[in-house]
């Protein structure tokens, strides 16, 4: 899909989130083209995984597998720090805007 169209972005948000509607806020949270599978504990990860690659692939969509991370206890989303403990402001931009001069 051409992200460059005026509706693209909210287009692919509904096709993502009907490919996904069973897992929706149980064990996937997606933004546009970033999708996060969580999971409750490391034993459930692999079936959790299984899941949502069995959503994925009855929709045919397809993953670019040079962008995918698996098995991360944390990570980058969206500008924010993403972990079991919840969600913080990643620290990098904390320091940009503390040098900031009035």
């Amino acid at each position: 899909m051409s992200f460059g169209l005026k509706n693209a972005g909210a287009t692919y948000q509904r096709a993502i989130q009907t490919c996904l509607a069973d897992h929706w806020g149980k064990r996937v949270e997606a933004y546009v083209d970033d999708v996060v599978i969580k999971t409750k504990n490391e034993e459930d990860f692999i079936d959790d995984l299984r899941q949502v690659f069995d959503s994925l692939r009855k929709f045919r969509w397809k993953l670019n597998p040079t962008k995918c991370v698996c098995g991360v206890p944390a990570g980058q989303l969206l500008g924010f720090v993403i972990s079991n403990r919840g969600i913080k402001a990643n620290p990098e931009k904390i320091k940009a805007i503390l040098r900031m001069h009035p």
